[in-house]
C-alpha cells in the first residue's frame, strides 16, 4: 500500500522561507518522477516540480525556479521541497506525488498523493 506523508507546511511571512518534507513507503521509485504539486480551492492543480529518483534531473514550473528546490534523501525515502522568498501567491495546499512522466506533463501523469501540507504567505 502505498502512503505519502507530507509535513513542514505553516505560516511565514513574504520573503521567508519553508522546507517541505515527504516519507514515502510502498513505491518502487524507479517507476516514477516524484514531485510536488499545488492547489488552491476552484483552481487547477499545478505542479511545482519533479525529480527523477536518480537524482540527476530536476524539473521546474516556471513560477517557482530559481526559488524552490526539489531534493530526496534515497536512505530515508523521503522526498523535499526548499521553498526560499516565498510569496502570497505561493499560499496553497502543497502534495507530494508519483507520476509516471517527467517533465512539464509530470502534474498529469499522476499515481498517487499524499494529503497534503498547507503552505500561507502573508505579505
Amino acid at each position: 500500500q502505498v502512503q505519502m506523508v507530507e509535513s513542514g507546511g505553516g505560516l511565514v511571512q513574504a520573503g521567508e522561507s519553508l522546507r517541505l518534507s515527504c516519507t514515502v513507503s510502498g513505491l518502487n521509485f524507479d517507476d516514477y518522477a516524484m514531485g510536488w504539486f499545488r492547489q488552491t480551492p476552484g483552481k487547477k492543480r499545478e505542479g511545482v516540480g519533479c525529480i527523477k529518483w536518480s537524482g540527476v534531473s530536476t524539473y521546474y514550473a516556471d513560477s517557482v525556479k530559481g526559488r524552490f528546490t526539489i531534493s530526496r534523501d534515497s536512505a530515508k525515502s523521503t522526498l523535499y521541497l526548499q521553498m526560499n522568498n516565498l510569496r502570497p501567491e505561493d499560499t496553497a495546499m502543497y502534495y507530494c506525488a508519483a507520476g509516471l512522466v517527467y517533465g512539464r506533463s509530470w502534474a498529469e501523469s499522476l499515481d498517487a498523493w499524499g494529503q497534503g501540507t498547507q503552505v500561507t504567505v502573508s505579505s
